[in-house]
């Protein structure tokens, strides 16, 4: 053979960015269902966040390229996990995949700033909705508390996101969710005596939480099909999901 691919051998921190790469769109129908991307795209050449990648050529019989990838468990949109909080509670790897998919419901509160959400917030606002095995996605009707999560915005004076609490941990364990996830008017890092309760009431049994999600005011509809399915590594916390909603599914809406 006389042609040969002409192989990069230079290592290091991959050269797309942001800047210089098309990315898909937010939305998209396919097969009679639309799409809605709720992650945030990483760009490790700006994130905040543990994010580091060094891609190689093997130099092999058929050289091609791997990639490692030094993250933290926290990056982006990711899914948070019982271990995440006790370490007697389970693993990524030991939830099963039905644990990462189902009906998902989104939910605007109407509620004033700094506001600690209650149980009764939240009947107010779901009722007779919420059912077994909901992923509850949480938000603030007043876009003006909305602030980019994990920022130097975060807990500044002005952070007037909503608050989690005891009561709504409660109120969301004993309707059995399996899931709750937040827009960026929902904040889980405020004062210990709210987060602390908030995670050993849920988690205890067995609820995850996804944190920065992002499109949400893409969807169309309050309920839809969900999936953000981690990787399965024993003795992980927490990990980045890819999270996407599915409108119109068979018996996944209101």
């Amino acid at each position: 053979m006389s042609d040969f691919v002409t192989y990069d051998w230079e290592a290091g921190k991959p050269k797309r960015t942001a800047a210089n790469v098309t990315l898909p769109p937010k939305t998209f129908e396919k097969d009679g269902l639309r799409i809605v991307d709720l992650t945030k795209v990483i760009d490790p050449s700006t994130e905040s966040r543990r994010c580091n990648l060094w891609r190689f050529n093997t130099g092999g019989a058929v050289p091609d390229f791997h990639t490692n990838v030094d993250i933290g468990s926290h990056l982006g949109t990711h899914c948070e996990c019982p271990y995440h909080h006790d370490s007697n509670w389970p693993s990524v790897a030991e939830l099963p995949v039905s644990q990462f998919m189902g009906r998902g419901i989104y939910v605007k509160l109407d509620l004033p700033a700094d506001h600690i959400i209650t149980a009764e917030d939240l009947d107010k606002a779901l009722g007779k909705k919420i059912r077994p095995h909901d992923t509850v996605i949480l938000d603030s009707l007043d876009e003006s508390l909305r602030i980019p999560p994990f920022t130097s915005l975060t807990g500044s004076d002005k952070d007037h996101r909503l608050q989690v609490g005891a009561d709504m941990a409660q109120y969301l364990a004993d309707r059995d969710v399996q899931c709750v996830g937040f827009g960026d008017g929902v904040a889980i890092e405020g004062k210990v005596e709210n987060v602390k309760p908030f995670h050993d009431i849920l988690m205890a049994k067995n609820v995850t939480f996804l944190e920065v999600l992002q499109n949400l005011d893409q969807l169309h509809t309050d309920t839809f099909f969900i999936s953000y399915a981690p990787v399965p590594i024993i003795g992980l916390d927490s990990c980045p999901v890819r999270v996407y909603a599915i409108e119109g599914m068979p018996g996944f809406t209101a």
